[in-house]
């Protein structure tokens, strides 16, 4: 741990934009977190461990990035705005000018490579592109050991939910692929700026060993989109068009030990995988 760092309180927040000429929006998922007591929560649940290298996504204006930096932890943050991007070193070179910050000026759902491969990913996500974030980086960065996460509440539920539950869907499912979640506290409204018109939640992540070989994941993933793509179908249904026909389905559900009459909500990423598994023999 460094010597404490000076955090963004709503003035410096606001000074900030106004310096920048930056009014949030709504397109960008823009809402600036200005409550240190919040950003220090947030870093102390993510369990960020000495010289462990950390990916920040959407740093905006440096709330979360100073708290992260403060840990001593060398960090890469991807920012999509240009103007955000350029100011954050500026401002993290005042208040915390020790700190190891590397800023790529990118869109998260493009990066695939970083300077440094992250460990740990820690980040106010973006609410109208967090589950697909989420999935590219894990997709893409194979380091990720784990993470926390501050997304919108029924996403993070979704993400954290198991088979059977009312919130289980494809998110779900393709999380379950890369590892164990939970939730991890809620997050008061207050904290942002602007006030944001939905709820927080934070979500945290182990990575575990996959499952299955990438091509196996594809065939998997088409595989859960299909089955929830029409959830209210049985399996033998909604998977008939990926599968070629009701029959067809019927047999590899069979083959793969899954009831033809389930429904998605009730299978595990295992099934998901059995099923996959099962489709490929028959095209064998």
């Amino acid at each position: 741990m460094t010597a404490a760092v000076q955090l963004l309180g709503p003035a410096e927040i606001r000074d900030l934009a106004e310096l920048l000429d930056i009014q949030p929006t709504k397109k960008l998922g823009q809402n600036f977190v200005h409550d240190a007591n919040t950003v220090r929560r947030i870093v102390r649940a993510a369990g960020i461990e000495a010289g462990e290298q950390v990916l920040e996504v959407g740093p905006g204006l440096g709330s979360l990035t100073l708290g992260i930096l403060e840990t001593g932890a060398p960090l890469t943050a991807v920012e999509i705005d240009k103007r955000l991007a350029a100011q954050l070193p500026l401002t993290v070179q005042q208040l915390a000018p020790d700190a190891d910050l590397t800023v790529v000026t990118q869109d998260a759902l493009r990066v695939t490579t970083l300077p440094a491969d992250p460990a740990r990913l820690v980040a106010n996500l973006p609410y109208n592109v967090s589950v697909p974030v989420l999935l590219h980086l894990l997709e893409h960065f194979p380091s990720l050991r784990g993470g926390l996460v501050m997304v919108q509440s029924e996403v993070g539920e979704r993400l954290a939910a198991k088979p059977g539950s009312k919130v289980y869907g494809s998110p779900s499912v393709k999380a379950a692929w890369y590892g164990r979640w939970f939730t991890a506290g809620q997050v008061s409204r207050q904290v942002f700026w602007p006030v944001p018109n939905v709820d927080s939640i934070l979500v945290g992540f182990e990575v575990g060993e996959a499952p299955g070989t990438e091509e196996e994941r594809v065939r998997t993933f088409a595989l859960v989109d299909a089955a929830f793509g029409q959830r209210r179908k049985m399996l033998r249904q909604s998977l008939s068009e990926v599968l070629g026909s009701s029959a067809a389905a019927t047999g590899v559900l069979e083959s793969a030990g899954v009831d033809p009459t389930a429904r998605g909500e009730a299978l595990t990423v295992a099934d998901f995988l059995s099923i996959a598994r099962a489709a490929a023999s028959s095209d064998d």
